[in-house]
């Protein structure tokens, strides 16, 4: 079997797998995206006082703004899934949870992580993708009414941005040694992200970036596997669900297409 035939099979599965999944596929999206902002929501129920501790003795700004750090961060992240889940005011409560990320950046100086930062600007491009699919639904209602070129649409580039965005999670994984199977990793890792990121073959990538990053998350961030009272628990528990966030992203990507600013929309051109 050549190159060729190999790729078409591979993308004839890919096209079966959404035909199959797609009354059900963007809901899991949606709930994989926003897993993160959930748990964090209820994590500061359950460590009020040791987040209002670590803001209080970060910022020195006393225990009234700490408190009132904590809270905003619970009821937006909570509140703001909710109102995506159920599909209600989705653009507010996107907006909503790109501010919990960029006040989180500040507090918790993740802004100079890097590997941190472009996980948070990964989980900025989950909300970018549920912005467009929100403007699709939208689109949708108003089908007869004349638009703006379409590759230039809003839509189209909040697609393009999300998936630029989405694939910096995968930066975080390379691993930069010489032995072969992370030599390995590497080459085929950073192909895939590419090809998300220029919209070429995006749907078959995506799906293979997900069953890459559920593999990876399932064995190396099983925090269950720890006990609750030791702090890797904490970290690996925060590593799972960001990751499980960027899954719900790419399921996006499958879900909505690459959008009009991509290779594969090109490729219809020509």
């Amino acid at each position: 079997m050549g190159h060729g035939d190999l790729m078409s099979k591979a993308e004839d599965v890919a096209d079966q797998f959404l035909r199959v999944t797609k009354h059900y596929l963007p809901h899991v999206a949606r709930l994989c995206l926003v897993s993160t902002f959930l748990e964090d929501g209820v994590r500061m129920w359950f460590q009020w006082g040791e987040q209002s501790d670590y803001i209080d003795s970060s910022w020195g700004c006393g225990r009234f703004l700490a408190n009132i750090f904590v809270l905003l961060n619970l009821l937006i992240q909570l509140g703001g899934c909710v109102l995506i889940l159920s599909r209600n005011f989705v653009q507010y409560a996107c907006f909503a949870l790109f501010g919990v990320i960029t006040m989180q950046t500040v507090a918790y100086s993740i802004l100079w992580d890097p590997k941190f930062l472009m996980r948070n600007l990964s989980l900025g491009g989950g909300l970018l993708l549920l912005l467009a699919e929100c403007r699709g639904e939208a689109r949708s209602v108003f089908a007869g009414v004349p638009s703006l070129g379409h590759q230039s649409s809003p839509r189209h580039l909040l697609q393009l941005g999300g998936r630029v965005l989405l694939i910096l999670m995968f930066m975080t994984l390379l691993h930069f040694d010489l032995s072969l199977f992370s030599i390995l990793q590497n080459l085929v890792g950073t192909a895939l992200i590419i090809l998300v990121a220029v919209g070429f073959k995006t749907k078959l990538a995506a799906l293979t970036l997900v069953a890459w990053l559920l593999c990876i998350n399932f064995t190396f961030n099983a925090f269950w596997t720890v006990p609750s009272y030791r702090p890797m628990h904490d970290f690996l528990k925060y590593d799972f669900f960001q990751s499980l966030s960027v899954i719900g992203g790419l399921l996006l990507v499958v879900a909505l297409g690459p959008g009009g600013v991509s290779m594969d929309e090109k490729k219809k051109e020509w």
